[in-house]
């Protein structure tokens, strides 16, 4: 582990008992949440407690790495580690870490996120240097999921801005997910040959063609599956799999212009040198990039990072033709100028509806 640091960090903040804990797994076994200060997160006879906050749509493959996991490090350590689990809405979790929620490990939907994190003095800079794959630990695609039998013909992302069609997605300003959708839509002209002016026309039509923009990804399902409003719905293409495993068959397509939804994972610095977590939770990172925890991610529709595992599960997932990144749009906090700042592009696009 050449790669993790040993310098001394910052101790700061508060415990906070947050509403967005949801469970506590011990070993693979269920406790109960609790609040007030974690003193070390040590208990006296040595065991460790460290907390994993992340976004809603990777708790299922979590709840399989957590007792691999601890399973290793007691086998090998002969320690046993508690983990606390928090998982919501990526910015939601991302506001509850700035605002105390003593996350020791942070698995966020977009590196913007982490970012903010950072930016709150929680994070060292350079934490992408941190793991391997620059944090990435897995990755999806956006996907099109269209009312059965597809009506509306809905194949590729240009279908999406033909008039008729009700799109619905998120708002990006209050939603991580919605950014990926939005850069997928424009992506999907600037990165074929397309100039701004192009993609902003076409990207215009699309907003224009959603009747609402439901705050998260979630409320955009619950518009789309419960409300029955809209035709098509950008989802990811992770969800999608992981429905139709749990015995919900969406019908959806997979664009073959698209964009990588690229997920990382980061050692909260401040918290875990705080709680004396540090060793584990770098452990516990680094394991997240293990053949055995990458096929939990694969097995929940996640696209793996590993290379090995990647070819082993290929077939599960749709082909890309030409496949996109946040860095090859100038990076997140290029981004987040360009497309998401107060009275950027798409606060004018909101204007013009």
């Amino acid at each position: 582990m050449s790669w993790w640091r040993s310098i001394t960090k910052r101790r700061s903040w508060q415990s906070f008992v947050s509403l967005f804990l949801v469970g506590v797994i011990a070993s693979g076994a269920i406790a109960a949440c609790s609040g007030g200060n974690s003193a070390s997160n040590n208990t006296a006879n040595g065991d460790k407690q460290i907390t994993l906050v992340s976004y809603a749509v990777t708790r299922a493959a979590y709840e399989k790495i957590i007792p691999q996991f601890t399973a290793k490090w007691k086998q090998e350590k002969n320690q046993n580690v508690t983990f606390t689990q928090s998982y919501g809405g990526s910015g939601s979790q991302t506001r509850a870490v700035i605002d105390g929620l003593e996350a020791d490990v942070v698995a966020l939907a977009l590196a913007l996120d982490t970012e903010r994190i950072e930016q709150a003095k929680l994070i060292e800079p350079g934490w992408e240097k941190e793991a391997p794959n620059n944090a990435i630990v897995h990755k999806s695609v956006a996907a099109l999921v269209t009312r059965e039998g597809n009506p509306k013909g809905i194949k590729t992302w240009a279908d999406l801005a033909k008039p008729g069609v009700s799109v619905i997605t998120a708002n990006p300003k209050t939603s991580g997910g919605a950014r990926w959708n939005f850069l997928g839509l424009w992506g999907s002209v600037s990165r074929t040959g397309g100039n701004d002016a192009q993609a902003l026309d076409f990207t215009t039509k699309v907003i224009k063609n959603a009747p609402v923009l439901p705050r998260d990804a979630r409320e955009s399902s619950d518009v789309f599956f419960k409300q029955g409003q809209g035709d098509v719905l950008i989802n990811y293409e992770n969800e999608v799999i992981l429905a139709a495993q749990n015995g919900e068959k969406l019908p959806y397509v997979v664009p073959d212009v698209n964009i990588s939804i690229d997920n990382p994972v980061a050692v909260v610095d401040a918290n875990v040198d705080k709680h004396g977590t540090r060793e584990i939770a770098q452990a516990f990172v680094e394991y997240l990039y293990t053949p055995e925890a990458q096929r939990e991610f694969a097995k929940v529709g996640f696209r793996p990072v590993d290379p090995t595992v990647a070819e082993e599960v290929t077939k599960q997932y749709a082909p890309i033709k030409t496949l996109f990144t946040a860095q090859d749009m100038g990076g997140w906090d290029e981004v987040q100028k360009k497309f998401f700042a107060d009275g950027a592009i798409f606060d004018k696009i909101q204007a013009s509806r």
